[in-house]
């Protein structure tokens, strides 16, 4: 009969296996499915898409999932030699002699993870910018840039990750059995309080916001925000240029915190009717509530995360059938609650990965219904208009594998999309 141990180290592997064979068989299925189409714009887009901008976004396309292979093999290797193959457990070992158990220690190994793992990613990340982003035009990084994102990025995570761990770490220790709710209670106000904090301190150590400074635009948009019922504490630019040519709009916020941002590349290619048509988009997610139940989502999945958490942290073969030999001391002078939440997150995806196309397809069924409000608020024929432009600009693929599309797409397909904006298209009375 199998010991726990060896069960769990076989379930484990029989997931990571199968999640690595679907996530390979999308992708090729992707590749092909792209490139059969790159040399022919999809009659309903003809009319509009050259076939130069077709033939780009089908490179780009596949150039990118291609790459997302190599991460996934690469991922999958990484993962495989801090669990099975005893990674962790050494560095762990490593640790305590140097350092002795105890709450320093814990939090060095939290750590010396997270640096580790961040070198390891270094060359794809780097590839990926500076390599695969440049040759198809959108890059726009400097490697001064790049570092001063690193450092900056960096330092925040040791300031605010470190004390963080530290808290959810003596509450492992101190709250008892329960400690999973309270460290659940931590996890949720935290993300809470980041939402206020991030527009106001921490976005802007990466990039320049200024106010909308073009006056027709910005009365055009407060009109749609007032028709609506939407405040927010202000209307800003950011300087997207200087990462990337790729162009995007968003609320961030929350509460009195809201603010509309949009990226400076996004004002250079869209006209007015059509940025207050994506706008009415972002709005739309507002009026029906998607982003709060998204956020009550996520918090009740990261309460069954926790108390999941709490009952396998006390399963010895939880660790060694990763790979990984608990502390074993008697005193609680060298607990494993680090161990335990490091093993946990990267053990968790193998499992998850299967509910991807369930919240794919939520996530789609939100965008129709922002889709519908925009069309009904401001014009469907203009973010009709506007979505075509962003297609072309972010070389977006018009030719999908439909498998793939549902498996992963958090946005409908560009042809589902659009074939259903007409149907819901009423110009608003402030529509030119």
């Amino acid at each position: 009969m199998l010991s726990p141990s060896l069960l769990f180290t076989l379930v484990f592997a029989a997931a990571l296996l199968a999640g690595l064979a679907l996530k390979f068989w999308l992708a090729t299925r992707q590749v092909r499915h792209v490139a059969r189409h790159r040399d022919a714009v999809p009659a309903a887009f003809a009319a509009r898409i050259p076939l130069a901008a077709h033939q780009k976004a089908a490179d780009y396309t596949i150039a990118r999932t291609r790459f997302g292979l190599l991460q996934l093999a690469f991922g999958t290797a990484v993962l495989l030699g801090w669990t099975l193959l005893g990674g962790l457990d050494a560095l762990n070992r490593l640790l305590l002699d140097a350092l002795g158990g105890g709450m320093r220690q814990q939090l060095a190994l939290l750590a010396a993870f997270a640096l580790i793992g961040g070198l390891l990613e270094l060359p794809l990340q780097l590839y990926q910018t500076f390599v695969l982003e440049e040759r198809h035009g959108f890059n726009r990084m400097t490697w001064r840039l790049w570092l001063a994102d690193l450092l900056k990025s960096t330092l925040l995570g040791a300031l605010i990750g470190l004390p963080l761990a530290a808290l959810v770490l003596w509450l492992m220790q101190a709250a008892g059995g329960w400690w999973w709710l309270w460290a659940w209670a931590v996890w949720m106000g935290f993300n809470l309080l980041f939402m206020v904090v991030y527009p106001l301190f921490i976005a802007p150590l990466f990039n320049r916001f200024q106010p909308l400074e073009d006056e027709a635009l910005r009365a055009r948009v407060t009109a749609l925000m007032q028709r609506c019922g939407f405040s927010a504490k202000g209307l800003f630019v950011m300087d997207g240029s200087r990462r990337s040519a790729h162009a995007n709009a968003y609320f961030t916020g929350f509460g009195a915190a809201k603010r509309v941002v949009f990226y400076d590349t996004l004002l250079r290619q869209l006209s007015p009717p059509q940025v207050e048509a994506v706008l009415a988009h972002e709005l739309g997610h507002f009026h029906h509530r998607h982003i709060a139940r998204r956020l009550v989502g996520l918090f009740a999945l990261s309460l069954v995360g926790f108390a999941l958490l709490g009952w396998l942290a006390t399963q010895s073969w939880f660790y060694t059938g990763l790979g990984v030999v608990p502390n074993l001391s008697l005193d609680g002078s060298a607990p494993n609650d680090a161990l335990a939440l490091l093993l946990f997150l990267l053990a968790a995806p193998a499992f998850t990965v299967f509910l991807t196309p369930l919240l794919a397809q939520w996530s789609r069924r939100h965008e129709f219904q922002a889709d519908a409000y925009a069309a009904a608020q401001a014009d469907g024929g203009q973010l009709a208009a506007a979505l075509l432009t962003l297609y072309e600009d972010n070389a977006s693929t018009l030719t999908p594998d439909p498998i793939y599309a549902r498996f992963y797409f958090s946005h409908p397909p560009a042809a589902e999309r659009l074939a259903r904006l007409p149907a819901a298209s009423e110009p608003s009375p402030t529509t030119p």
